[in-house]
C-alpha cells in the first residue's frame, strides 16, 4: 500500500503518517511536508525520487506526472488498466492526503498580486480530483479532522466503498469551494465583484427541523465560519423560520453599538424596539409597541440576559431569545419552558457578519447586489428642509426610527418617541396605507403618538402621509427625499410646524 501526503496545513500530519506507516503504507511526499516527515523520523520518499523527475519551475510542477496520476487513477478491477500500469511501471497510490495552498489567507494578508497568483494550487486540486474520481480504489483526504477516523477505519478493516464515497463528496466540495473563491476574487479585482459567473459557497452548520413548512427540508449554511464562531445553542432547536427572524432581530439590535437595545421581531419585521437606560426598561418599552404580535416572537438583546431580565421576559411568551451573552442563573429561569429557544453569541454585545454582498432567489436564478447599509453619516448629515429644527431628543429618535425603517420591509413608516418604537406600518403597497395602519395599531394598543418622530425608508410621493402624521402630533420627520412632489411635502411640514430632514439615500427592502 502506498500513501501520498502533501499538505499546506501540516497540523497532525506527522502523527497521521506514523499511523499509516504502522499499517504498512509506504509514504510519498513533497516539499515542506516531506521535510517535516523526515524530521519526525518517518521513512518518506520524495515524489521527485519516485517519479525520477525533478521538481520544475520553482515547484510549479512536481506531482503532475503519469506515475502520480496514473498510480491514483488506474482502476484496480480493470485488467486492461492493470496491464497498462505494469507495462509503464506505474505503481498504485492507494491513499491521497492533500490540502491546498492558502489562497484565501494570502488574499487577506497581501496585496501583492504576483504572490497571490503563486498561491493558486494546481497540483493539489488535480490530485484530489483524481483520487476522488477513483474513490472505489483510493481514499482521498483533504481535512485534518478526518485523520483520526481514517486511521480507525483502516485498523478495523472497515475501508468500504460507502466510507470512501463520503470522502469523495467532501473532496469535490473542497476543490469547488477553492475554485469558487479564486473566481470570485478575480471578479472582485477586475469586474467590481460582478463577473459573468457568481459562485455562492457555504459550509453546512446544521439541519433545521424542516424548511418554512413541514413538507420542506431545510438547513443552515454559513460564510467564513460566522455561525460556528458566533452562535451557540443554549436551549431548544433552531428552525428555518427562527433563523430568518433571528437575522432580522440581530441586524436591528446590533446596529446601535453598545447601547442597551432590545428588538422584537415577528415574521421578519419589527413589532417592538427600544433603547432605554438599561436592558430591562428597554424590553418593557419595546413590548408596549405591539405586545399582541410580540407573543411567540423573536427577541434580540444587545447585552447580557441576566436573571432579573429573564424573570421579566418570563411573564410573557417569547419563542426565541438571542442575547450577546447569558448568565447561568437566567437560563434556569426558563428550565420548565419547553417551547422557548435560547441562543447566544458569547460576546459582550451582539455582532453581525456584515456580508459585502446580498442576493435573493427568484425562479430560475438569483439577483445579486452590494449589501445595503445605513451609514451613520446619512443621518448626521441629513439636510434640514423645514423652518423648524428638531430638538436633541428628536434627533436621537429620528436616528432610531430611520435605522428601524432601513431594516423593515417596504413600504414602511416608523414612529418613535423617547427611544422607543410606538408604531410601525410595513410591507404595504402604498405609504399612506402604512402610515394609517401604524396609527390604527398604536391606538389599539393605547399608545399616545403626540410629540413622536416619523421615519420613512423611501420618499413620500404625496403630502398625504404628512397630513396623517399631523393628526397624531408628529414633531419631526426623516426621509430620503427625491419625489417630484418634495415641495408639497416640505410645504405640509412647515404648515404643521414639523421638522423635516432629507437623507438623500433610499433603503428599500423587498
Amino acid at each position: 500500500m502506498r500513501a501520498l501526503l502533501s499538505v499546506s496545513d501540516k497540523e497532525g500530519i506527522a502523527e497521521f503518517a506514523k499511523e499509516l506507516e504502522k499499517l504498512g503504507f509506504e509514504i510519498l511526499s513533497t516539499g515542506g511536508t516531506f521535510k517535516l516527515l523526515k524530521d519526525e523520523g518517518i521513512k518518506a520518499i520524495e515524489v521527485s525520487d519516485f517519479t525520477q523527475n525533478p521538481e520544475l519551475f520553482q515547484g510549479r510542477v512536481k506531482t503532475l506526472h503519469p506515475k502520480i496520476h496514473g498510480g491514483i487513477l488506474y482502476q484496480r478491477f480493470n485488467q486492461n488498466h492493470v496491464k497498462q500500469a505494469k507495462e509503464n511501471e506505474i505503481l498504485s497510490i492507494d491513499l491521497v492526503c492533500v490540502n491546498l495552498y492558502p489562497f484565501k489567507k494570502t488574499t487577506i494578508m497581501s496585496d501583492n498580486f504576483d504572490e497571490i497568483i503563486e498561491n493558486i494550487d494546481i497540483g493539489g486540486p488535480a490530485m484530489i480530483r483524481s483520487a476522488a474520481k477513483n474513490y472505489k480504489d483510493v481514499i482521498v483526504i483533504c481535512d485534518p479532522l478526518d485523520y483520526k477516523e481514517v486511521v480507525s477505519v483502516l485498523k478495523k478493516g472497515e475501508n468500504n466503498e460507502k466510507f470512501r464515497l463520503n470522502l469523495m463528496i467532501k473532496a469535490y466540495e473542497h476543490t469547488a469551494n477553492y475554485d469558487a473563491y479564486i473566481a470570485n476574487y478575480m471578479n472582485e479585482c477586475f469586474h467590481l465583484g460582478f463577473g459573468k459567473s457568481k459562485f455562492i459557497v457555504g459550509q453546512k452548520v446544521c439541519d433545521t427541523k424542516y424548511g418554512e413548512n413541514p413538507h420542506q427540508k431545510g438547513a443552515l449554511y454559513e460564510f467564513d465560519a460566522f455561525f460556528s464562531t458566533n452562535f451557540k445553542v443554549l436551549k431548544g432547536e433552531v428552525s428555518f423560520n427562527n433563523l430568518i427572524d433571528i437575522n432580522a432581530a440581530l441586524n436591528l439590535a446590533s446596529s446601535f453599538g453598545k447601547d442597551p437595545a432590545v428588538a422584537i421581531i415577528k415574521h421578519a419585521n419589527p413589532c417592538g424596539f427600544a433603547i432605554k437606560e438599561n436592558l430591562i426598561q428597554s424590553y418593557i418599552d419595546a413590548l408596549k409597541c405591539d405586545s399582541i404580535s410580540a407573543y411567540g416572537g423573536v427577541l434580540a438583546i444587545n447585552g447580557t440576559l441576566d436573571e432579573a431580565l429573564a424573570q421579566k421576559i418570563n411573564e410573557n411568551y417569547m419563542e426565541v431569545i438571542l442575547a450577546a451573552n447569558v448568565d447561568p442563573q437566567a437560563l434556569k429561569v426558563f428550565e420548565n419552558k419547553k417551547r422557548i429557544k435560547i441562543f447566544t453569541q458569547e460576546n459582550p454585545y451582539l455582532m453581525r457578519s456584515f456580508d459585502k454582498y446580498d442576493f435573493k432567489h427568484i425562479d430560475g436564478g438569483f439577483v445579486y447586489q452590494n449589501s445595503d447599509e445605513l451609514d451613520e453619516e446619512e443621518i448626521k448629515n441629513a439636510k434640514l428642509m423645514s423652518q423648524r429644527q428638531a430638538s436633541k431628543q428628536e434627533l436621537k429618535d429620528l436616528q432610531i426610527a430611520m435605522k428601524i425603517a432601513a431594516f423593515t420591509k417596504s413600504n414602511n413608516v416608523v414612529y418613535v418617541k423617547n427611544g422607543a418604537m410606538l408604531a410601525i406600518g410595513m410591507g404595504m403597497t402604498s405609504r399612506i396605507d402604512a402610515a394609517k395602519a401604524a396609527i390604527t395599531k398604536a391606538k389599539a394598543m393605547g399608545l399616545d403618538l403626540q410629540d413622536c418622530v416619523l421615519a420613512s425608508e423611501a420618499f413620500f410621493p404625496f403630502r398625504d402621509s404628512i397630513d396623517e402624521a399631523s393628526k397624531v402630533g408628529v414633531k419631526a420627520i426623516i426621509q430620503p427625499g427625491g419625489s417630484i412632489r418634495d415641495d408639497e411635502v416640505i410645504k405640509a411640514a412647515n404648515e404643521y410646524g414639523m421638522a423635516l430632514y432629507f437623507t438623500g439615500v433610499r433603503h428599500f427592502l423587498h
